[in-house]
């Protein structure tokens, strides 16, 4: 049976998983680290699938490789292919106020009315991550390398493309017109409808101060269909003969994971990584004008309603630290403490927010007294924080529609076994924990075989056991939570 390769080339790192195209099953892994920051080059992602590609044993003896990536990093190229500026990344929050310029410019000056037109045109109210708000930035700050685009891509884009081109940066207008992308990574720019399947170039335009016409010759990548061959690997990318390869059209990293959890209309995934994140396979498109709810399409052909944090399993990395603790021991501190923390309530806005839009805001730590304020009651409450905070998102995807009935818990957040234990009663909500695995890299060598396969839909895997977890819900807690949110909403002077 042939064998497919897919890969995660994520905020922190880049991994790739080699599995059996028709069964799905794990032949090797591996995985190379990715600097930390939100301002990164390229080039860094690019040495780092070289790393995994060595250290998984090289590809010769598989058939198709899909690349899922992490959504909105801004990738600029000029006329001869060479990236302009180090990638602007999602969690950098600089482009908050181009944000709020352009939902104002949209509705000439009405924010009410620039919401709604923006939902009704891309499905999505810009907010900090989003690429289009940083278009927006770079225009206002960096002027003359807004000045040398000749193309923009995404992260999984451009790796796809160096794999395709041969590795080293090609040049010319033809080669950029090699670049491919998919549904789902476009559907987060912020200028790409996911109902019309087309680039709202007057979107980019406005996003740059241009007009329609001066963005026209701006390259963007092709929006290739779910399973298609989207290229061929290069017969010498950087020494390797990749000729053999079929690409696949890769994906964004939230429908990587939906595709590698096989979720259908339904079924919700819960995802604690560097961000938190919640979504929804869904028929229909969704346009909520207050932002929470971003209308990303999905890797199947479907859409992908998305509520996304900032702030995912780095919360409890920080209580860890504060604590001055090891894993097991703040596992064990949270879970000896009772629900509700003894009154203490951790709202987690340590890098800003995204939901809610507050990019400026920090976290707080209320009802501390001497009672209160133990260590165990602290982990438990930055635990309690985290999971309502991803309660918000639940509801924020639940106010557009979406049935949200049962949830599946993935990333590197589950390996903290109290936020699994309290998810179901603080979520109120029967919680599954599939097997861990590399879920975003899962989905990517899900679509190389279907690439390989074809058919309307993409082969079923069982990828491993699924532990199911259900409680009393603890209404409380959230209500407390929300109490305290509700005051960094309202600004500085309410605390």
């Amino acid at each position: 049976m042939p064998l497919v390769a897919g890969v995660d080339s994520s905020t922190q790192s880049c991994k790739i998983v080699i599995r059996d195209a028709a069964t799905g099953v794990l032949v090797r892994q591996a995985r190379a680290a990715h600097p930390a920051g939100t301002e990164i080059h390229p080039d860094h992602w690019w040495r780092a699938l070289g790393e995994v590609i060595d250290a998984v044993g090289g590809l010769d003896d598989v058939s198709a490789l899909s690349i899922g990536g992490q959504q909105h990093g801004m990738v600029l190229l000029d006329a001869d292919g060479r990236v302009i500026r180090p990638a602007l990344l999602w969690n950098d929050t600089r482009s908050a106020a181009a944000a709020h310029e352009l939902i104002e410019d949209l509705g000439q000056g009405d924010q009410a009315r620039g919401r709604r037109a923006w939902a009704d045109a891309v499905g999505s109210v810009p907010v900090a991550s989003l690429t289009v708000t940083k278009l927006r930035w770079l225009a206002d700050h960096e002027p003359g390398s807004a000045a040398r685009i000749a193309a923009i891509c995404l992260p999984h884009d451009w790796l796809t493309w160096r794999l395709s081109t041969g590795g080293a940066a090609p040049a010319g207008r033809r080669d950029l017109d090699a670049l491919v992308t998919d549904r789902s990574d476009a559907s987060g720019t912020g200028y790409f409808d996911a109902v019309a399947n087309a680039y709202c170039r007057d979107l980019l335009a406005l996003a740059l101060r241009r007009s329609p016409q001066e963005v026209e010759g701006i390259a963007l990548p092709r929006v290739a269909e779910p399973a298609e061959i989207a290229a061929r690997g290069g017969a010498d990318v950087d020494g390797r003969n990749l000729s053999h390869l079929v690409l696949g059209p890769g994906c964004g990293d939230n429908a990587g994971v939906a595709l590698g959890l096989g979720l259908q209309p339904g079924r919700t995934s819960l995802s604690l990584g560097t961000s938190g994140v919640v979504a929804a396979v869904s028929s229909t498109p969704t346009h909520d004008a207050s932002g929470l709810v971003t209308g990303f399409a999905d890797a199947t052909g479907a859409f992908l309603p998305l509520a996304c944090t900032l702030n995912g399993a780095r919360v409890l990395d920080a209580a860890k630290a504060v604590l001055g603790v090891g894993y097991e021991e703040f596992d064990s501190l949270a879970l000896s403490a009772e629900p509700g923390a003894g009154g203490l309530v951790h709202v987690p806005y340590l890098e800003g927010e995204r939901t809610p839009n507050l990019p400026g805001a920090t976290g707080i730590l209320t009802g501390m007294t001497l009672a209160s304020l133990t260590p165990a009651n602290y982990a438990r409450a930055a635990v309690e924080g985290l999971l309502c905070l991803m309660g918000a998102c639940v509801d924020a995807v639940r106010s557009q529609g979406v049935d949200v009935s049962r949830l599946a818990m993935v990333g590197g957040g589950v390996r903290w076994s109290s936020a699994k234990e309290m998810a179901p009663a603080v979520l109120g909500l029967p919680v599954d924990v599939p097997e861990p695995g590399e879920y975003v890299a899962d989905g990517a060598a899900r679509q190389a075989a279907w690439v390989l396969a074809g058919g309307e839909r993409p082969p079923a895997w069982e990828l491993g056991p699924v532990e199911r977890l259900s409680a009393d819900p603890q209404p409380a807690v959230r209500a407390a939570y929300d109490a305290a949110a509700a005051l960094v909403a309202r600004g500085p002077g309410s605390l």
